[in-house]
């Protein structure tokens, strides 16, 4: 399935835009206008960064928090440290484990979120501003015949982006 998605600055163009599709032979079906009194971001599908950065967070975490408790522990037993006398030799080591785990936690967060936050997004953010912005987007979902179509159709409302994209995911 390939896309095409134009940017334009308002309704009565993007709504222009959509007959014109329409008249030229495109089913409705495979045209969307995404904006304000139209579909949503979320209704079309694109994605969420700050979801993005929660998933790519958490499963950071999942392999990185028993590593670092792990690496906390053993750094524990390899310098001898003896920072809480109340808690003993094993005690001590089992802190430092769970410092090391928090560590960590913190690494998971800060980096796979910020990860998730700039790179899990691909284009779906710079959308999602313009959409805030007032901005309407005309996307159109079709064979490679359909999207070649419509992105001649589109060119001639002069939108301020267009781009085309193949989905590649099986």
């Amino acid at each position: 399935m390939n896309y095409v998605v134009a940017v334009l600055p308002d309704r009565i163009q993007a709504e222009a835009a959509y007959l014109a599709l329409e008249k030229d032979g495109i089913p409705t079906s495979k045209i969307s206008i995404l904006g304000r009194g139209y579909k949503s971001a979320d209704e079309f599908g694109l994605i969420d960064p700050n979801e993005q950065a929660k998933k790519q967070s958490r499963l950071l975490s999942y392999w990185l928090v028993p590593f670092g408790f792990v690496a906390g522990y053993a750094f524990n037993i390899l310098t001898g440290l003896n920072t809480f006398p109340w808690a003993g030799e094993v005690g001590n080591h089992v802190i430092g484990g769970l410092l090391g785990a928090g560590a960590a936690a913190m690494g998971a967060f800060f980096t796979g979120g910020g990860v998730g936050l700039t790179v899990g997004s691909g284009d779906a953010l710079p959308y999602r501003n313009r959409l805030n912005a007032g901005k309407y987007l005309v996307v159109v979902q079709g064979a490679e015949t359909d999207t070649r179509q419509a992105t001649r159709i589109l060119r001639s409302f002069e939108p301020e982006n267009i781009q085309g994209y193949a989905d590649t995911g099986g």
